[in-house]
């Protein structure tokens, strides 16, 4: 694993999800296969896999000290194109240094990890006005979860996670996306653990050759796109759980 401490120009950038977007890294050592932020490559210049290197923003809190003085106030999207809890956020703390400053000063924020390593933060979370954390889940099935995210934590660990959030009273929520084989079986999984859930299907053809290796390419169909996200709907509907389809 390649990592660089780098200074950033600015941290705060525009996200056509929420108001801003916030990266403390750039690169991911989570490595999942089918991550659309690999196209990030064609700019930062790295020869190195995806995965294999992250860069750390050292600068990022000293920036969104001024700049949160500076814009006007909107959801920071924590993060897009990055986790902000992969392993080097342990050492580094660039998103706990980041969250305790929107949260000192009244500005709402969105987390998308895959990471139970946000718990170190819930006492941060629960001061904040406005705070949200989303986990990344794709399946419920482990070997598949081992072949496309190699490097993130278990699944289990994610939904535990989730469950002590919730009990704190903060809002939570699940991503399913891209739908991978083993997603089925989610929705109980998920009852009680979060407030709604977002899903939808493979948009990049990055994991294509993995598919292809596993002989997993019925996965890649619209039809199983389609057959499964109806599934899930149903699933969590009858746990009493909001659900969203996005395709």
């Amino acid at each position: 694993m390649k990592i660089r401490e780098i200074e950033a120009k600015s941290i705060l950038s525009k996200s056509q999800v929420y108001d801003y977007a916030l990266n403390p890294y750039v690169g991911c050592a989570h490595a999942c296969v089918y991550c659309y932020a690999k196209f990030m490559k064609r700019f930062t210049g790295h020869a190195e896999r995806w995965g294999d290197f992250a860069d750390v923003k050292i600068n990022a809190p000293e920036l969104l000290a001024r700049e949160v003085k500076k814009k006007k106030t909107g959801r920071v999207w924590i993060s897009g194109v990055c986790d902000p809890y992969q392993p080097l956020e342990k050492r580094y703390m660039i998103t706990k240094k980041c969250l305790s400053i929107l949260a000192e000063n009244g500005w709402p924020f969105t987390i998308q990890t895959k990471s139970p390593l946000v718990l170190r933060d819930i006492e941060i979370l629960k001061s904040a006005d406005d705070a949200e954390v989303g986990f990344t889940i794709t399946t419920a099935d482990e070997k598949v979860r081992r072949l496309f995210e190699p490097g993130a934590p278990p699944v289990q660990k994610r939904i535990e996670a989730l469950a002590v959030l919730h009990s704190a009273g903060i809002r939570t929520f699940v991503m399913i996306a891209p739908i991978l084989p083993g997603a089925e079986d989610l929705a109980v999984e998920l009852k009680g653990k979060v407030d709604n859930v977002f899903i939808d299907r493979l948009n990049y053809h990055y994991a294509d050759w993995l598919y292809k290796k596993q002989g997993m390419q019925w996965a890649m169909d619209d039809g199983f796109f389609l057959q499964t996200g109806k599934e899930l709907l149903k699933g969590f509907k009858k746990e009493g759980i909001e659900c969203q389809v996005l395709f």
